[in-house]
C-alpha cells in the first residue's frame, strides 16, 4: 500500500488543487456544482465528455425521445424563481425541451465557467497519505480534490449486443444513446433492434418517415398511451401557484410523479368498475399513472397484476389489425418492468411499411453487408440499423473510469458480486466519494430524487468541513445492510420476476441483483433524514482535516 500511496503523491505534485470535483453535467452534476460552489463557497470543477450540459439528454437525441414524468415535475424545485420563470408548453417534455431547460439553468446560474467540457475523467485514485483524490483526465490533466462527486447518470453507457458480422454492414449504424444531430430517413429501409422504452419511441416516430421499417423484437411490451399534447397557459399558471403543495406531495409520494397514488386494491371493486378505471387511465395517458394511480397493488399482487396486463392485452387485440402481428406483440409475462407509455406504438404496426420480426422465434443469426439475417435464413436488407438496446444501467459508467479507494482497491473489484452502496451515496473503502443516483437509489421521478441526494451530499461535506474532519465513508456493514433492505423491498413486489434492466438482466454476464430501492421516494427521504439525524449512521469519520486546505 505504501508504494501505491508514494506513486499517487508523486503524480499529484503540481496538479491543480480543488475542494471538490464533480463528474457529469446533467441534472445531478449541475445542481451539485451550484450547491458546493455558490452556497458553500468551495473551489469546484466539473467535467463532462459532452460539449455542453445536459447529461443523458445531451446524448439521447433520438427521434421521439420523451420524459415519462410530466413537465411540471420534471425540473428542479430548489430555486423558486426558476420554477416561476420557466414555461412549459406540453404535458410531457421532449428531449429538445429538456436540453433547453438544462441549458437555461446553466446560463441562469453561470455554471459553465467551472465545467470543463469535451473531457472525460479516466482515473480517480484516493491518496491515503494526504486524504485527497488524484484525478486524471483524457486530456492529460491531473488534479487533486478533497471530495469527489460522481454524477455519472443511470442510463449512459450504451449496450450494443455482440452480433456476428456487425462490422461488415455497409450501411449506417447508430445506437439510440449516442445519436448524431442530423439523420436523413428519406427512401431508406431501416431496422430497429430493441423494443423497450427507447425502441417504442423511435419506432413510433420514424415509421412515417422511412421507406420501410423492420422491427426486431426480443420481448413484447406492455405500453399505454402517453397522452402528450399542448397545455394551456391557465394550466401552467395553476401549477406555478401550487408549487409549494406540489413539491411537498412529490417528496412524500412513492414514484414522485405529481399525481395522487391510489390506495384502492384492484380486487376491492367490481369487474365493471375496474375496467372503467383502467379505461380512464388509458384515455388520459401515462405509464406510471396506469401502474400507480389506478390501484395500489398492481406491482405487488398477482391477481391485480394480471388484471392490469389483461386490459392492455385486450387493447392490443383491438388496435392491431393483423392477428399474427397482434399475437407477436402480445406479452404474457408479468406487467412488472418500467411502466412504458407511447405515442401510438401498437397502431404503428398497422402501417404497410412496417414489419415485425420475433427474434425469440427466429433469432438474429448475423449482420451481413446488406442487412440482418435471421435463423430461418431470411436476409432482411436494410440501409440503416438502429440499436435501441439500452444501457449498462446504474453502474456502467463506473466501469469506464479507473476508480481506486483505500489500498488501491478498484471499485470494479469491490463490486465484483454486483454494484452496491450505502443509501445510494457512499461506498465502503472509498472515502470522501459521493455518488448521485448510485446503485440502489430510489426508483422514482429523477429530478426530486437527485435534488435530495445532492442536498444530503452538500450537508455531509459541510459537516466534515465544519468539524475539521479528514474523511467520511460508509462501513461495509452499512453497505451490506442497505443492499439487504433493497433486496427485501424488491422481493415484496413482482418486479424481480420480470427480465429487466432494473436488475441488470439486459447485460450478458452482469450479476442479476437489485439496482434500485423500490420503497418509494418518500420512504427513501425518510431514510436519509434518519441517517443524518443519527450522526450519519452507517458512516465513519477519520482523522483531522489537512493543515493546508486546497486553494
Amino acid at each position: 500500500m505504501g508504494a501505491v500511496n508514494n506513486e499517487l503523491h508523486e503524480a499529484a505534485a503540481g496538479g491543480t488543487e480543488l475542494d471538490a470535483i464533480v463528474i457529469g453535467a446533467g441534472f445531478g452534476g449541475l445542481y451539485m456544482l451550484h450547491k458546493l460552489r455558490d452556497e458553500q463557497g468551495l473551489k469546484v470543477r466539473g467535467f463532462d465528455k459532452a460539449s455542453d450540459v445536459g447529461g443523458t439528454w445531451y446524448w439521447n437525441r433520438y427521434p421521439g425521445a420523451l420524459s415519462d414524468s410530466e413537465s411540471f415535475v420534471y425540473c428542479y424545485s430548489f430555486n423558486k424563481d426558476l420554477l416561476q420563470d420557466w414555461n412549459f408548453t406540453t404535458r410531457y417534455l421532449t428531449q429538445p425541451q429538456i436540453l433547453a431547460y438544462l441549458e437555461h439553468v446553466a446560463d441562469r446560474l453561470d455554471l459553465r465557467r467551472d465545467i470543463t467540457f469535451n473531457t472525460g475523467v479516466v482515473s480517480a485514485h484516493f491518496d491515503e497519505t494526504r486524504n485527497l483524490w488524484i484525478v486524471r483526465t483524457d486530456k492529460g490533466e491531473q488534479l487533486t480534490a478533497r471530495f469527489l462527486v460522481t454524477a455519472l447518470g443511470l442510463l449512459s453507457v450504451t449496450n450494443i449486443p455482440e452480433i456476428k458480422g456487425r462490422e461488415t454492414f455497409k450501411g449506417e449504424q447508430y445506437h439510440s444513446g449516442n445519436w448524431p444531430k442530423s439523420i436523413s430517413y428519406d427512401g431508406k429501409r431501416v431496422a430497429v433492434i430493441g423494443t423497450g422504452s427507447t425502441g417504442t419511441q423511435i419506432i413510433t416516430a420514424i415509421a412515417p418517415l422511412v421507406k420501410h421499417l423492420t422491427v426486431f423484437q426480443r420481448s413484447p411490451q406492455y405500453t399505454v398511451p402517453v397522452g402528450n399534447g399542448p397545455v394551456t397557459p391557465e394550466y401552467v399558471a395553476e401549477k406555478k401557484r401550487n408549487y409549494d403543495a406540489i413539491w411537498k406531495h412529490v417528496r412524500r409520494s412513492m414514484v414522485a410523479m405529481g399525481f395522487e397514488e391510489s390506495t384502492v386494491p384492484t380486487m376491492s371493486v367490481s369487474e365493471e368498475e375496474r375496467q372503467a378505471i383502467f379505461q380512464k387511465a388509458w384515455d388520459f395517458g401515462g405509464g406510471f399513472r396506469y401502474a400507480f394511480e389506478t390501484f395500489n397493488d398492481i406491482i405487488t399482487d398477482e391477481a391485480a397484476n394480471h388484471a392490469a396486463a389483461e386490459f392492455i392485452r385486450g387493447k392490443i387485440a383491438e388496435i392491431v389489425k393483423d392477428p399474427e402481428t397482434a399475437r407477436k406483440l402480445t406479452p404474457h409475462d408479468y406487467y412488472a418492468k418500467r411502466p412504458l407509455c407511447d405515442s401510438g406504438y401498437y397502431a404503428t404496426f398497422n402501417r404497410d411499411n412496417v414489419t415485425l420480426v420475433d427474434v425469440k422465434a427466429t433469432p438474429i443469426a448475423e449482420i451481413t453487408p446488406k442487412g440482418i439475417r435471421t435463423a430461418d435464413g431470411v436476409e432482411h436488407e436494410v440501409d440503416m440499423i438502429i440499436f435501441a438496446t439500452g444501457f449498462d444501467a446504474v453502474d456502467g459508467n463506473y466501469k469506464k473510469i479507473d476508480i481506486r479507494g483505500r489500498g488501491g482497491r478498484s471499485i470494479a473489484e469491490h463490486w465484483r458480486d454486483g454494484a452496491s452502496s450505502h443509501v445510494a451515496i457512499g461506498v465502503a473503502g472509498f472515502p470522501n466519494m459521493f455518488m448521485i443516483m448510485g446503485p440502489n437509489g430510489p426508483f422514482a421521478n429523477l429530478p426530486p430524487a437527485i435534488e435530495a441526494q445532492v442536498e444530503f451530499v452538500a450537508d455531509t461535506i459541510a459537516h466534515v468541513e465544519a468539524n475539521g474532519l479528514a474523511t467520511i465513508e460508509p462501513t461495509q456493514q452499512a453497505e451490506d445492510a442497505w443492499t439487504e433492505v433493497c433486496r427485501d423491498v424488491a422481493d415484496k413486489t413482482l418486479l424481480p420476476r420480470a427480465e429487466s434492466w432494473i436488475f441488470g438482466a439486459n447485460i450478458p454476464g452482469k450479476v442479476h441483483r437489485v439496482l434500485f430501492y423500490l420503497g418509494g421516494l418518500g420512504a427513501y427521504l425518510q431514510e436519509l433524514e434518519a441517517v443524518k439525524a443519527a450522526g450519519y449512521r452507517g458512516f465513519v469519520f477519520r482523522g483531522e482535516k489537512p493543515a493546508v486546505a486546497a486553494e
